[in-house]
Order: structure tokens, then sequence, then C-alpha cells
């Protein structure tokens, strides 16, 4: 225990000095028509008027520059009003799926670790493939893990689960998951699972021998100077609230939750600022979970596009090879028309966050808190949207603003 917590003080400070930014400059600069973002502010403005959003980030990238960041409205609205900043940092939920999970998992295949059709069992023992009416086996693979076509159940309640096992812990959670009724043939049906991401957690946790945070920081996060970029895990004190109990660095000080976007207020009052939304990430994993519990802001996030859309490099820093981002990036052949990448999306039924107008090749992922990423290799663009819909309640839906910001984004190139 006391290594970890001393690897990671040596990747945080060793962070700070690598910290970096992609250049800022005009929209005109890099082929974008700077009055089409007109429509854009107009977008996000009418969804905080109408109470969609209290605020959100909008950042675009394109031939690896920061051609737009902008903050609007605010952070917090309960129990006061806090202006949004550009260097918000918000809870991406489900986004920490492919900037995580998923780059961690290629990176085992590129060390020669894993394959994608290694059998999952192969590293979970009890983990029981797919059964059918007359007993006949199939293996649920790492691949279809990534692609969301295990069959593995969508969710799980962590009431449920406690209720179930006494105790709420990620050995229990991994139980559950190894042992839950499958609810179709692998690489039969597209079936949107955090289950799926939770096990790939593990499988990098077991082969690294690594926590999924300490891996993520070593080979993602301070490799790129990602600086704001972070799992956050949790605990709850004697009174029942969550705690922070291994504070990032940027968490020290006496403001140490001002520039961390609140999401929503729980049941006994406390507003969830620094602890990730999701139960099962929060609950059973602690804050460290292969489906949720990644923080970052605009800026560190436009880098990781950078670097993907430079295969796999930016500044000489590389995280994946361009072979292994090509991969990552398509479409299986084996589940070719079900739409889903090895950890992307690009044109399942959740794709609709890209819009109508950017190219076939375009991939992205949506984050249950409001966040969104969308990157298009071929006209070398990305779009990053991050808000915190839930905040102070989780009643409101950003699928059409995702969309009209893919759009009108879209609509600015013009070279």
């Amino acid at each position: 225990m006391k290594k970890t917590i001393c690897s990671l003080l040596c990747y945080f400070f060793f962070l700070g000095l690598n910290a970096q930014s992609l250049e800022r400059v005009s929209p005109e600069s890099v082929g974008l028509n700077a009055n089409q973002f007109k429509y854009a502010d107009e977008a996000i403005n009418t969804s905080i008027e109408k109470g969609d959003i209290p605020g959100a980030v909008l950042a675009v990238v394109r031939h690896g520059k920061l051609a737009y960041l902008k903050a609007y409205g605010n952070k917090e609205i309960y129990p006061r009003k806090v202006a949004m900043t550009t260097n918000t940092i918000f809870d991406l939920a489900s986004c920490s799926k492919p900037t995580s999970t998923a780059i961690c998992t290629m990176k085992l295949i590129e060390q020669g670790k894993i394959r994608l059709i290694d059998p999952v069992n192969l590293y979970i023992p009890e983990f029981q493939n797919w059964k059918d009416a007359k007993g006949e086996e199939t293996t649920i693979r790492i691949e279809d893990l990534l692609t969301h076509t295990s069959g593995l159940p969508p969710y799980a309640e962590s009431d449920e689960l406690i209720a179930k096992y006494g105790i709420a812990n990620p050995r229990v959670l991994m139980k559950y998951i190894s042992i839950c009724k499958r609810d179709f043939a692998p690489k039969t049906k597209f079936q949107y699972s955090c289950l799926n991401f939770i096990t790939l957690q593990h499988i990098i946790e077991i082969v690294s021998g690594e926590s999924l945070r300490t891996f993520s920081q070593k080979n993602i996060f301070e490799v790129l100077g990602m600086q704001y970029t972070d799992y956050l895990p949790t605990d709850v004190d004697k009174h029942g609230n969550w705690i922070n109990t291994s504070p990032a660095k940027w968490e020290q000080g006496n403001n140490s939750k001002t520039i961390i976007a609140p999401t929503e207020v729980q049941k006994n009052g406390q507003i969830l600022q620094g602890q990730v939304h999701d139960p099962l990430a929060r609950i059973m994993n602690k804050g460290i979970s292969g489906n949720a519990g990644l923080f970052s802001c605009a800026e560190d996030l436009a880098i990781l596009c950078a670097a993907l859309q430079n295969g796999g490099e930016w500044e000489r820093h590389r995280i994946l090879s361009p072979q292994t981002v090509k991969a990552m990036i398509t479409v299986p052949d084996n589940v070719k028309k079900l739409g889903r990448t090895l950890g992307w999306d690009s044109y399942s039924d959740y794709a609709s966050c890209k819009g109508d107008l950017l190219s076939n090749h375009t991939y992205c992922h949506t984050g249950y808190t409001g966040t969104s990423i969308v990157i298009d290799p071929d006209n070398d663009i990305s779009i990053i949207l991050l808000s915190n819909r839930v905040h102070p309640k989780d009643e409101h839906n950003v699928s059409r603003l995702r969309s009209y910001i893919a759009n009108i984004i879209a609509a600015s190139i013009h070279r």
C-alpha cells in the first residue's frame, strides 16, 4: 500500500512538471468559419435558459490545435450560483470507458499481455460463458466486452447487491457479474453495459498488477501531461457522507471543491462534488471503476483527442501506436452490423451525439452526467462538450444539444 501511494505521488509530481496544453488559435487559422460558432453559443445558452443544464464548456480541436474554448452559465446553481470556467473539472461518467479503460486494454494488447480473442474466464476463472437452452456454451471474449456484444446485462443496482451479499466492494460486484444471467449469445446483439467495462477493469488490474487508476496515470495521463485528469476514490464517513480518501493533485487546499462541477443532490442533502455520480462506481468500486469515475477538464481531453488524431502521439509523447489507434476506432468485421468499435461508438443507436454532417468514420461517446466527445478523423476535428446536467437534480436530457453542436461545428469546416 505504501509503495502504491508513493508511486502515485511521484506520478503526480512529474505530472505537474510535464503539464502541457494545446496551442490556442483562431478558428479561421485551422479552416473553420468563426461566424458559425455563434450558433453553438446560442444553442448552449438556450439549453441553460430552459434549465436543461446549469452550464457547459465547449472545446473544438482541429489539426492538433485548440480552435475554440468557451465556458457558459454556471458550474453550480445550488445552494448558490458559481460561474462556469473553462478549467472546470467534470465527472466524465461513461466517457471514462473510452478515455481510460479501453485505452488501457489496448495498451495491454500492445504489450503482448492479452489478446482481443482471449476468453474472459482465462483471467477471471469464475466468469461464466453464454449457455443456450441445450446447455451448449459460447465463449465470451475480451473483444465482446469492448464492443458491448457480450450479452451481459446493462447494469446492476447497488442496493440490491448490498442486500444480497451484505457488503459493498469490488470483489462482490465482480462475483455478481461473473454469474449473472447472460441476455444473449456473444456477437449476436448490441447491448450497452457498464458491467462489460467493470469486467475489463478487473482484467487490466489482474494482468498489470496495478489499479486502473495507477495504470491509466502511468500509461495515458502522465505521458500526455494531462494534469487535471484522475479518479477520485471515495469512502463513507461515520455520518454517512461521501468523502475523498485519496484526493487528486488539484484537490488540495482550502478551496478543494471549487474547481469541480457538482452533480446530484443526494437523499441526505449532500451534493456530490468530487465523488463519482454513478452508484456502481461510487458505492461498489469506491470511485475507481471501469465504467465511470474519471474526472477531467476540456483542455486535458483536447490533448487526448489530439493524440488519437495523430496516431496515438502528441508532442513526441506516445500512448498508443498508429495501428492500435486504427484498430480501436474501427468497427470489427465480426460485429460490423452493430456499430461499436473497441471502446467507442460509430453508428449504433447511441451515436446521435455525432450529429448528421460529420464523416462516416466519426466515432464518439457520451457520459450520463452530460459529457460527450466526438472525433472525426476524416476532417481532423474533435468536439468536446462537457456539462453537469444532473445538477442539482437528474431531470434533464442533453441528447438534442449534443447533436446540434456536432452539426454546427461540422458546418464551420470550410477547408
